[in-house]
């Protein structure tokens, strides 16, 4: 069995100053979705639509703190309503960990709408763009959260080649690393099918109906080797929180795409 490596958290240690991996994670994330955002933008139709690097980097604020605040409410309100309800000054105490990607998308969604309102832009047109940049941002939390040891994987048979013992787990039990076998599907299979899809002009919603039947469709397969939050369990029809939340991911995501369709010779 492999044993993981216990990274120190800490990648920079300045004085009193210290930069945390997770965080540099986090700034790789933004810093590729500027990237890629900026590259969409020059590409049809969104080049004829008035994009710009000015509107991007606007963009990228939104969503910075949609991811934020979304990410810290959701996972509040998700999986740990009771105690944050009974303790409300530690709803933002987001460094002493706790985000969820559900919430995390919620609050994007919300900030992409703001963003389409103030820009004159169809919320649609927003989403597209931005769909196809959000996986290596996904990727680069999965590889933020195997380096901490956090979110392990469910028990795996200690023959498995790449079976792990964390001993952040308090065991020395052998589990599947699904932090990585969600950094390899939620991330970079994900951004390489949706950059493909994405290559030549969609109906508006296409792209963003496959990032979500696509993500829904990963993190459900993925929850199946992540061991399920301890305080929660496994919910009904043996199902965990995080594949429940995949649900109507999948179903919204068919939706668009079948609207998106039907549409088409519309538009």
């Amino acid at each position: 069995m492999l044993i993981h490596p216990q990274f120190d958290p800490i990648a920079i240690s300045l004085g009193p100053l210290k930069v945390h991996w997770y965080g540099l994670t986090y700034l790789l994330a933004f810093s590729l979705f500027y990237l890629l955002a900026n590259i969409r933008a020059k590409r049809a139709p969104f080049a004829q639509q008035g994009w710009d690097r000015e509107m991007v980097e606007d963009l990228l604020f939104f969503g910075v703190v949609g991811v934020v605040l979304g990410g810290r409410l959701g996972y509040v309100l998700f999986y740990k309503p009771t105690y944050y309800f009974s303790h409300p000054s530690e709803i933002l105490a987001v460094w002493q960990g706790g985000m969820a990607f559900h919430g995390g998308l919620l609050g994007v969604i919300t900030a992409l709408a703001v963003f389409a309102k103030k820009r004159g832009k169809r919320f649609f047109e927003v989403a597209d763009l931005v769909a196809p940049c959000i996986p290596v941002g996904l990727a680069a939390g999965r590889l933020g959260n195997f380096i901490n040891g956090e979110l392990w994987g469910r028990q795996a048979d200690a023959s498995l080649p790449w079976a792990m013992v964390f001993p952040q787990s308090g065991t020395d039990i052998a589990r599947h690393p699904s932090q990585l076998y969600q950094f390899g599907l939620e991330g970079l299979l994900l951004f390489a099918l949706l950059w493909w899809y994405a290559r030549v002009p969609r109906p508006q919603g296409a792209v963003a109906g496959a990032f979500l039947l696509g993500y829904g469709v990963f993190r459900f397969t993925a929850e199946y080797f992540r061991e399920p939050d301890s305080f929660l369990g496994l919910l009904a029809l043996n199902m965990s929180m995080g594949q429940w939340l995949c649900v109507p991911m999948i179903l919204v995501g068919a939706l668009f795409l079948a609207l998106a369709k039907k549409d088409a010779p519309q538009r």
